[in-house]
């Protein structure tokens, strides 16, 4: 190894972890247990060939520091550690070791057997030192109120890969996904907030190396702070910034999926990468197996569990929280396998030291926080644990529209509830009206288009023999399973898209809608793409005319959900999380327009409902009177609608049955509607002269 001569070191502090330029060069601090030397490795920002191994010179507690001089903004840099045999896993000397705290990656991470058996130093990006400030900016950050928000879920590769309007070089990139063409897609579509996969650094996992894919979605970090390098073409730091600002720009909020659940190096022989070289058992969660062995615990299917709840974790992911939010710009974050944050250190609990810390902090406590309320540990289901303001995303709702839409029999009931924000769950006067984060897809699973044309999950690619991914989805075919001419089955399908869609949109809570399925997006039946980085994930932005329709269709239901009082937001005299009140009156009746009773609700057959919901005369307000039809059944039926105090009629504002909005009637009835077998049709009450 060449070693520059002259070096100056010093102790340096363990005030700040990572690297932190000062002003005669830079201090460098890593935690790290059980060790006989911490040695940072230096190396050429052009060949990463290394420059000089330093031994850190300052230990305080389990930090170890130093302050090298002369040191600026953009060295490479490693770790090295020597440690005796007395951990779960200790990492030989020549792994090379990826700074936890690294704001930025010389490089993507890619798997390499035969570079990571020995010296793994040409398989390991280098971290790179950063000058914060010359990214940070001062962010304008879009003012939605919760009610206000439609999530859109999106690949940041996947969205613009086939995007052949877009500059073929900057295709899939950071840059790409924020291009004024996709910005205004989102924007004609009526999303208000659009939630990335994760972008933070990761690494595909060994054994899909080995079988020719990769991990596309990105659920197996490297680090938590460092924005994923694949996604750059020059600097993903940089680029990454310039995407969040212009997003901002167009008063568009960004989230970003966040994997503080596990991490690429896996369980008992996966990979050392980072952590299990640095401080193994405060990285992880370890438990005592049947045999009285130490192992990792593994509540996230993925071989280990981040131990969120020693003090050394909390405080790195609220480190990287923070950075992301002060630096990178962004306005939340959606967390994969939740559950995990509140496990104290094994059991979930709500008041659990990292959600606690959370809530307290001053930067993070006013971000959008959505949980994915579970993981597969014990007592893993947490749907509606979550304190306020946490966001939970909804399994519950997902599966009961899909059933009822289907047909399946004794799922009014059920339905009902998730229409209404679910408060079986989110509990009015704990809760907030939109806690539940409503879903009909989400990226892990069917899209909408392959909902309505797979009964079952054709996962063949990913080399699993087709057992990978969920095989209880609530789909259905309608007669021909995947691709189809038949126009019959075609129009049925159009339609239960249209169905799911317009549920989504009119119910109450946080609507998330998955990327691409306003393109009719398919995945050939794929419902676990997690490692298809090819057209089977990517969007298509080829529209034909059932299509383009659909898409209207999307845009035209968004907008009237944004453009109403109550549609967006009910807010009731019996919730007391609230003072405001804006309904005077909701109603449910059966089709022949008398009172829905109790007893009608748990019919096994009664597939077939109004919802009348009356707003409240509120000054400076448009008066709002709705009527929601749902018929779920194979039938045509006669819906008599309710009457108002005001002269007028019913306006139709929707019509599922119509294939365009251009087929859909401008007709203004008084009582009697004859609504077509699996449709939903919406009215207002239009009163006379207006």
């Amino acid at each position: 190894m060449t070693m520059e001569a002259n070096v100056q070191v010093n102790v340096g502090n363990a005030r700040h972890l990572g690297a932190t330029l000062t002003e005669s060069g830079c201090n460098f601090a890593v935690f790290c247990t059980n060790a006989h030397a911490v040695i940072l490795c230096l190396y050429r920002s052009d060949t990463e060939e290394p420059i000089n191994e330093i031994p850190l010179p300052g230990k305080t507690g389990n930090i170890w520091h130093a302050e090298i001089a002369g040191i600026k903004a953009g060295q490479y840099y490693a770790y090295r550690v020597e440690k005796g045999d007395g951990e779960l896993h200790s990492a030989p000397v020549e792994k090379l070791l990826i700074d936890p705290y690294a704001k930025k990656l010389s490089r993507p991470v890619v798997w390499n057997a035969r570079q990571y058996s020995h010296d793994s130093q040409f398989m390991i990006p280098k971290s790179v030192v950063i000058n914060e400030d010359d990214y940070r900016r001062t962010i304008q950050r879009p003012n939605l109120l919760p009610h206000q928000r439609v999530i859109y879920e999106t690949h940041v590769k996947g969205l613009t890969q086939l995007r052949k309007d877009l500059p073929e070089e900057a295709r899939g990139s950071y840059s790409a996904a924020c291009h004024p063409l996709i910005i205004k897609h989102l924007k004609e579509l009526g999303v208000t907030t659009v939630q990335f996969m994760p972008l933070a650094a990761f690494m595909p996992e060994p054994y899909i190396v080995e079988k020719g894919l990769t991990n596309y979605w990105g659920y197996n970090p490297v680090n938590f702070f460092a924005p994923e390098p694949r996604y750059g073409r020059e600097d993903a730091l940089t680029e990454i910034c310039h995407m969040v600002d212009a997003y901002h720009a167009a008063e568009m909020e960004v989230i970003v999926d966040v994997v503080f659940n596990h991490t690429a190096e896996g369980g008992e022989g996966g990979t050392i990468l980072s952590f299990k070289g640095l401080s193994t058992e405060q990285s992880y969660l370890i438990e005592q197996s049947k045999q009285g062995r130490l192992i990792f615990s593994n509540h996230s299917g993925c071989g280990n569990t981040v131990n969120t709840a020693s003090a050394m974790m909390t405080q790195m992911i609220l480190d990287a929280m923070r950075f992301w939010v002060d630096v990178i710009g962004i306005d939340g974050f959606r967390f994969d396998l939740a559950a995990c944050l509140g496990r104290d250190p094994q059991h979930f609990s709500p008041n659990s030291g990292l959600l606690r810390a959370i809530h307290q902090d001053p930067l993070l406590k006013n971000c959008i926080l959505i949980a994915e309320p579970w993981d597969i540990g014990p007592d893993g289901y947490q749907l509606g644990s979550f304190p306020p303001p946490w966001l939970e995303v909804n399994d519950k709702f997902r599966d009961t529209v899909r059933a009822f839409w289907r047909g399946d029999d004794g799922k009014t009931a059920d339905f009902a509830t998730r229409l209404m924000g679910s408060r079986d769950v989110f509990v009015k006067g704990n809760r907030h009206p939109n806690s539940s984060v409503n879903n009909i897809t989400y990226h892990d699973g069917f899209t909408l288009q392959d909902l309505v044309s797979y009964a079952e999950r054709h996962n063949e690619a990913n080399g699993e023999s087709n057992k990978d991914g969920h095989g209880h989805n609530l789909s259905a075919n309608y007669g021909v399973e995947g691709e189809t001419t038949d126009e019959k089955v075609l129009s049925l399908r159009e339609r239960q898209k249209r169905n799911l869609f317009a549920t989504l949109l009119l119910a109450q809570g946080t609507p998330h809608v998955l990327g691409g399925d306003e393109l009719s997006r398919s995945q050939q039946g794929n419902n676990n793409a997690y490692c298809q980085d090819n057209e089977i994930s990517w969007v298509d932005w080829e529209l034909n005319k059932r299509k383009q329709d659909f898409f209207a269709f999307c845009q035209y239901v968004i907008a009237l959900r944004q453009q109403s009082r109550l549609l967006s937001q009910v807010l009731m005299k019996d919730d007391s999380f609230q003072r405001a009140v804006n309904i005077k009156e909701i109603n449910w009746y059966k089709p022949d327009g008398s009172d829905k009773a109790s007893a009608d609700w748990q019919a096994t057959h009664n597939k077939a409902f109004g919802l009348e919901i009356i707003g409240e005369p509120l000054p400076n307000q448009p008066y709002e009177h709705w009527f929601i039809g749902f018929n779920a059944s194979d039938n045509d039926v006669r819906f008599n609608l309710p009457m108002d105090e005001q002269k007028g009629g019913w306006a139709l504002r929707l019509d599922t049955r119509y294939c365009s909005l251009s087929e859909q009637p401008q007709i203004c009835i008084q009582r009697v509607f004859l609504q077509a077998g699996k449709s939903l049709a919406v009215f207002s009450w239009q009163a006379s002269g207006m």
